[in-house]
């Protein structure tokens, strides 16, 4: 005769409580990243967003998706969860500002397989300070307990971001002539992409040591390979206000000669 027990989601390892506990957390880091435009609170289906049209001749709507990549493995090394959501909103963002998009709104999803509420929290509060660093709304995500599927304490991110751009503003890097200004904007360090050879190199030349103090880096080697990708959507705005900006290229772990194989630099007419 077959079992006839009942059986819950948590006996199978998703416990809704521990969701519900996340949601609780997370609930006004979300809405400390709202703008005038969203007319949702977190919870809803789909996050609804009011574009100001009033604001743009022709708007056009720009979009990108990103991850973190394994800059993560690090997050979970040194057990520091709080950062690499401001990665994960840069590595979105950066890529629409090159064309002069402004960022609206973002969303993100979080997979894992047992729901840690207060770890998860901490990521999100990462992610809604990249919002708040990029003025974008976060107006949605998804949070997959996944049993079985990820390693012990283990998760992974991916971002989307939604932003806009007057079709007469949009930056492609067509009207670019000889003779023109090349205005690099430093980095902060490493960015998300390109954690592989970085990872590759502690491990096998620094003997994976993240915790020393290195003189030259007045630092340890965990702290500054955890330390969150620059976003660049304020400089770049402020650049377009006041510069004919041409062309613009978001450089990131392949490096300036790989990047710009398919974009440019930034660019202005002098």
């Amino acid at each position: 005769m077959s079992d006839r027990s009942s059986m819950t989601y948590k006996d199978a390892g998703v416990d809704i409580e521990a969701g519900n506990r996340f949601v609780d957390l997370i609930k006004p880091l979300v809405k400390s990243t709202n703008r005038p435009e969203v007319l949702t609170d977190i919870g809803g289906f789909g996050g609804l967003f009011s574009l100001n049209k009033d604001k743009y001749k022709s708007p056009v709507l720009v979009s990108s998706t990103d991850g973190v990549g394994t800059k993560l493995k690090l997050a979970f090394q040194l057990n520091r969860h709080n950062t690499v959501g401001i990665d994960l909103v840069a590595m979105c963002v950066n890529d629409i500002i090159v064309q002069g998009a402004e960022p609206l709104f973002f969303l993100d999803y979080f997979g894992t397989g047992m729901l840690a509420p207060e770890k998860a929290a901490e990521v999100i509060e990462g992610i809604a300070e990249g919002c708040l660093q990029a003025g974008c709304a976060l107006i949605g995500g998804e949070t997959a307990e996944m049993p079985g599927f990820y390693s012990d304490g283990e998760y992974d991110l991916a971002g989307f971001t939604v932003g806009v751009v007057d079709r007469d503003s949009i930056i492609d890097g067509s009207s670019i002539q000889v003779g023109e200004l090349v205005i690099g904007i430093a980095s902060n360090g490493l960015h998300s992409n390109g954690y592989s050879l970085a990872r590759n190199i502690v491990d096998k030349r620094l003997q994976g040591d993240l915790d020393t103090v290195h003189p030259d880096l007045d630092e340890s080697l965990g702290d500054a390979l955890l330390r969150p990708t620059k976003i660049y959507v304020k400089s770049i705005l402020n650049l377009l206000r006041d510069f004919d900006i041409r062309g613009i290229a978001h450089i990131t772990g392949g490096g300036y000669w790989r990047t710009c194989r398919a974009s440019c630099p930034v660019t202005a007419k002098q």
